[in-house]
């Protein structure tokens, strides 16, 4: 017997943009409920897009968590503002957020993401993040510089560190998107494959765990990843790259204490993620100057 049509429900793609480090992933996780995308004190955590998939009995929000868009210098860098700035074409909306302590409009990196802004015909949110850094007399001025750089459809302070101001994010963005069939299944949280998570939450632990230009200079591919069900357990071979082999002897650390660390880490999230036990080696590789090799960030998916 043919299948009675799905029901339409409010159904659309939101981007979320912004300078880096503004707390983005944090947003997207927060409003899944669930760890997508992986976050970092540290600017720039972000390299590539990352959809979360947000379901309601009458609605599904796909969100667009993308990397921070700033003055790119590096191949890299570049190849991440635009990522960004792409999605802005593909999207029905956008959450344009910020952090409640950077510069105001106009300055710095902040202007280099509105700049972006002009010309655009997409209806916007502006989430003025981490408010809980400041008292709250100092938001109105804030929330009135912002009302001069576009038509946004609402002016929001939050913080999504501490899920302060998220349900009526969600409540002013519904009203913005179309109604149709449902984008993908109602069970995925993601369209990212366990393989490509699992090499982001390998570096998520060399951001938090290094310092200096050691993250930035690190890329992560999953080289193998076999499921044995008799035994429970992941076995997952993951290999670091690095650019230069003083990079290399850092990650690895005195008698390979700051490697071991990492893996300790990443494990630990990976079978939280899996719910089985995991078994994982990294390797780590010389590769001079990869932020610069087209060749190679084109292989990486970057």
């Amino acid at each position: 017997m043919p299948q009675p049509a799905e029901k339409d429900v409010i159904s659309g793609m939101v981007a979320l943009i912004g300078p880096p480090n503004v707390g983005k992933s944090t947003l997207l996780n927060n409003l899944l409920g669930q760890k997508i995308s992986i976050v970092s004190p540290k600017p720039q955590t972000t390299r590539t897009r990352n959809l979360g998939i947000l379901n309601g009995p009458d609605y599904q929000v796909v969100l667009l968590d993308t990397p921070g868009i700033h003055q790119a210098g590096s191949p890299l860098n570049r190849n991440m503002v635009r990522v960004a700035v792409e999605t802005l074409a593909e999207v029905d909306a956008i959450i344009f957020m910020v952090d409640v302590t950077f510069p105001l409009p106009g300055q710095g990196e902040v202007a280099t993401a509105t700049g972006h802004l002009k010309g655009l015909d997409r209806p916007a949110i502006l989430v003025i993040n981490k408010i809980d850094l400041v008292g709250r007399e100092q938001l109105l001025p804030i929330l009135l510089a912002y009302q001069e750089v576009y038509p946004f459809k609402a002016l929001l302070p939050i913080s999504a560190l501490q899920d302060d101001g998220t349900a009526l994010l969600l409540k002013e963005l519904l009203p913005l998107l179309p109604t149709g069939p449902r984008l993908y299944p109602e069970d995925i949280p993601t369209d990212a494959s366990e393989r490509f998570i699992v090499g982001e939450l390998i570096r998520e632990k060399i951001f938090l765990l290094t310092g200096q230009e050691i993250p930035y200079s690190t890329a992560v591919t999953v080289d193998s990843f076999k499921e044995d069900p008799g035994r429970g357990l992941v076995t997952i071979h993951a290999t670091i790259y690095v650019e230069k082999g003083s990079q290399k002897a850092i990650v690895i650390g005195k008698q390979g204490s700051k490697l071991q660390q990492i893996g300790r880490a990443a494990r630990i999230d990976i079978e939280a993620m899996l719910d089985q036990k995991v078994f994982l080696k990294l390797f780590i590789k010389v590769r001079k100057n990869w932020t610069r090799d087209d060749t190679f960030l084109r292989d990486m998916g970057l």
